[in-house]
């Protein structure tokens, strides 16, 4: 007997429960509510009963405008007992099991999804059979019961992809199976792998045109990235997923975005910015009534003031955010709850409350991830797995068997073990010399790239256009002395163009010239300076040539362009530690936000390759040293966090 159904078994007296309370409620209050009940839609609601359809779409579709009022849903599902209508008793009671779900009670959410569930296997209907089983591993996995949640999950999926021509709401169910799944892969810690479950569930939503789905991958997506500690790519799908939520007009999708760049913000230092997101999620949240999210949101507020030293502020806050996890029994959030107070405490010095509360976390950690559960998920992953693979497996093992046979024809195991170790060896030569030429080749196409970036043509048009101007003024000398400067910055690009790396103290006069050919379009008004330690030999320090360039040039059109006012860049080299030398692009403009910003309001948006280039070079550049390098670009704010410009630290290893 399938998993499913002996869950069925063991829920049978609680969804008989459930019914008999549905039956005496509607027997008592059906004429009060049918009072209440609009003359539209109890004739919508007559129609439907009689002409009874099948299938989720068509009654949505009919039912559409009212799924979110649950007087008339309850209406709708007495209507369909009284007339035996099966599909529409399971499409009611999924939906309030929906809305029960969505304000944290999971219990009553848990005995509408199996009545539903049950009413659906009464009828024989996959279409809601699907609907219930997805929407149980739903509510199972919110409140951390992994094996039950996966059973259910793993049932709808098998029953899904069973479908001949399946529907769009098959196909959606489909996805829905997949993001469990995905999830299954984050309980684990296997990141890359739940994010390509995500990415394939985010090809199927693009195909329906579903953005309800395309916000919840990349929501999911950017969790498994910030995990994995890539926090700007988290980022970035974190903002993808709030602009769905934006388009769709989701409320519980903008907190939950909102919640998750907070967080990603406070990991980077950033509480000021974090605070900003989060204390108008406050009241949002709670009037939302979800709060496996409301209590995240005031421990990561808690934790913010944490950062900031307001101690008190952030033990409240944390404590209240606790005691909503706490009350409904949600014990991730717990657990968070109690990590945030441990390092509280901690950094108050309090290290015996700090280790107590550490204590309450580890306990929390071991019934979440328990070796029992933890088991199970691997069972299921393999089984999962096998049953894509089959024809695979049976490949590979008349493979085997071949080379079996084969061994057993060798006269001896020196002669075996020989042949083996020459096949290998080749293999190996083989595969190190295409990997050197590919990466020749690959440093090659780089160097090309970092050419084109820099002699691109519109800063050669634009530059002697400047100097046109001068000669069109009579400003002969202006004429002479940025002509000197641009032949100069153009041989000096070439020159280094066909070197690998070249001194510091060159590429520095090879940005001062560039600055001041560019300064020409500004009309002067940019103050660039150059600033080195003493004790900083620059003629020694090695870097790729060109190297500083696209940050200056990022700086210039996305930070000071958009800018009134004073315009600052400033290059500063100063010494990190004995291996690397850290060099500073301190640019006052607008910051990242609002340059993305304005970069998306342009009719013709331009795609900046250089500083991806120039990480990929840098990259290429570290294998000859014992120290990596290092790139950080950081948003710059002032007391009140507002952005007052942005920082480029490049850490470049010496030795």
């Amino acid at each position: 007997m399938p998993i499913i159904k002996f869950q069925q078994i063991e829920n049978l007296h609680r969804v008989q429960k459930v019914t008999l309370i549905f039956l005496l409620w509607f027997s008592f209050f059906g004429s009060l509510i049918a009072q209440q009940i609009p003359e539209a839609f109890q004739e919508k609601t007559e129609t439907l009963v009689q002409l009874q359809p099948k299938t989720y779409e068509s009654l949505d579709k009919e039912l559409y405008p009212d799924k979110r009022d649950t007087t008339l849903l309850r209406y709708f599902v007495n209507i369909s007992k009284e007339n035996d209508y099966l599909e529409g008793q399971a499409y009611g009671l999924n939906l309030l099991g929906m809305k029960y779900r969505n304000i944290s009670q999971y219990e009553k959410a848990t005995m509408l999804h199996e009545e539903a569930l049950a009413v659906s296997e009464k009828a024989n209907n996959i279409d809601f059979r699907v609907l219930s089983l997805n929407m149980l591993g739903v509510v199972y996995r919110r409140t951390d019961v992994i094996k039950t949640a996966l059973d259910y999950n793993q049932k709808a999926l098998e029953l899904a992809e069973q479908v001949e021509n399946p529907s769009n709401h098959i196909k959606r169910s489909i996805n829905v199976a997949l993001n469990g799944i995905g999830n299954l892969y984050q309980n684990l810690e296997q990141y890359d792998l739940a994010i390509l479950q995500f990415q394939r569930a985010l090809k199927l939503e693009e195909e329906l045109g579903n953005k309800l789905g395309l916000a919840i991958n990349h929501q999911n997506i950017g969790h498994c990235l910030e995990e994995k500690g890539d926090l700007e790519a988290a980022l970035e799908n974190y903002r993808k997923s709030l602009a769905y939520n934006e388009e769709i007009n989701s409320d519980i999708g903008r907190v939950i975005c909102k919640n998750s760049l907070a967080q990603i913000y406070l990991k980077q230092n950033m509480p000021y910015l974090a605070l900003v997101l989060l204390e108008p999620l406050h009241e949002e949240s709670k009037e939302i009534g979800d709060f496996s999210i409301t209590s995240l949101v005031f421990i990561n507020t808690g934790w913010a003031h944490t950062k900031l030293g307001n101690y008190t502020e952030a033990e409240n806050f944390i404590q209240e955010g606790l005691k909503m996890a706490q009350n409904r029994n949600i014990p991730s959030n717990i657990l968070y709850g109690y990590e945030k107070l441990s390092e509280l405490k901690n950094t108050k010095g309090d290290y015996k409350k700090a280790f107590e509360f550490y204590k309450k976390a580890d306990e929390y950690d071991k019934q979440i991830s328990s070796a029992t559960n933890l088991r199970y998920m691997n069972d299921i992953i393999i089984k999962y797995e096998n049953d894509k693979k089959n024809n695979q497996i049976a490949v590979l093992a008349k493979e085997n068997e071949i080379v079996r046979l084969r061994l057993k024809k060798q006269q001896t195991t020196l002669l075996v073990s020989a042949l083996i170790v020459g096949l290998i060896s080749s293999i190996l030569y083989i595969l190190y010399r295409q990997y050197q030429n590919k990466n020749e080749k690959r440093v090659l196409t780089l160097e090309q790239k970092m050419l084109r970036s820099q002699m691109n043509p519109h800063f050669l048009f634009n530059s002697l256009n400047s100097i046109k101007l001068y000669i069109i003024n009579n400003e002969q000398k202006n004429a002479v002395h940025y002509l000197n400067k641009f032949s100069k910055l153009v041989r000096k690009i070439l020159e280094a163009s066909s070197q690998k790396e070249i001194p510091l103290a060159e590429e520095l006069d090879t940005m001062e010239l560039y600055m001041n050919i560019e300064n020409i379009r500004f009309s002067n008004e940019i103050d660039f300076k150059i600033e080195v330690e003493k004790d900083i030999n620059i003629e020694n320090i090695k870097i790729p040539s060109l190297t500083l360039q696209p940050f200056l040039e990022n700086s210039l059109w996305h930070g000071l362009s958009p800018k009134d006012g004073e315009k600052k860049i400033q290059i500063n080299v100063k010494n990190k530690d004995k291996g690397h030398v850290s060099i500073e692009i301190v640019d006052n403009g607008v910051g990242r936000t609002m340059a993305e910003v304005n970069k998306e309001n342009r009719v013709l948006k331009r795609k900046s390759l250089g500083i991806r280039i120039t990480k990929e070079r840098l990259a290429n550049f570290a294998k000859d040293y014992q120290n990596k390098f290092d790139v950080d670009i950081l948003d710059l704010f002032d007391t009140k966090g507002n952005p007052i410009g942005t920082k480029v630290v490049l850490d470049i290893p010496t030795i």
